[in-house]
């Protein structure tokens, strides 16, 4: 029974610094970027996390079930499938890096003073289209991350319902990483925004280093592929 606590444990505390990986990190800060403020960071990164969760979960039990590891084909079409999200988001940022440094309106909603570009674009993000692009981003991530953490756990744990909880485990623990890491960052970020130059400055170079990674994640496992 101990060995079991102690192994979710780990579980945890791998899924916390699982969080942190090139690609998850590169992702999540487009999201952030574009929304710096502590509690939708928070939210997005909670977002992401539960789709990463999702997927893990599902796959996993799926694999558990059948005590079969995930094809390496299909491992390397997911990492593919990560490496064109980070693309979009990478041009996505880029884009609204060009569209804020050459914002010429200022107005104002209530108690909220923003800018926008002079091309008449200006969108107010609710809740579900908040929730809805990190929570796909991370059902992304978590498919191309099933594979392997699936594996661990059949390596690590005595049974298959000891591995499933580990999978759980280790999903909660990258829920809780990415969404404490998310609501900090924006803490400094929200004081960044209010300074248009340096929030446009801010999503290109995020938008650039999503582009990076995106295109180095999509060589690799394209070369595998082939």
């Amino acid at each position: 029974m101990m060995a079991l606590v102690a192994s979710c444990a780990l579980g945890f505390m791998v899924g916390l610094r699982h969080a942190m990986e090139p690609d998850h990190l590169a992702a999540v800060s487009t999201l952030v970027a574009a929304e710096p403020r502590p509690r939708r960071a928070a939210l997005m990164g909670a977002f992401w996390g539960m789709g990463h969760l999702f997927s893990l979960v599902v796959v996993g039990i799926l694999l558990l079930a059948f005590r079969v590891q995930l094809p390496e084909r299909w491992a390397d079409g997911f990492e593919l499938l990560v490496a064109a999200v980070l693309i979009g988001l990478g041009l996505r940022a880029c884009r609204k890096a060009f569209i804020a440094r050459a914002a010429s309106a200022r107005h104002r909603h209530g108690a909220m003073v923003h800018s926008h570009g002079a091309d008449g674009e200006h969108v107010h993000v609710g809740p579900l289209t908040l929730a809805a692009r990190p929570l796909l981003v991370g059902i992304a991530h978590g498919l191309a991350g099933s594979g392997a953490v699936t594996a661990l756990a059949l390596a690590t744990m005595p049974s298959a319902a000891a591995a499933a909880v580990f999978v759980a485990v280790f999903a909660l623990g990258s829920v809780g990483g990415m969404t404490v890491l998310s609501g900090v960052a924006g803490l400094p970020l929200e004081r960044l925004a209010r300074k248009p130059r340096a929030h446009a400055a801010l999503m290109g170079a995020v938008g650039a280093l999503s582009l990076v990674v995106g295109a180095c994640w999509g060589v690799l496992a394209l070369g595998r592929l082939l």
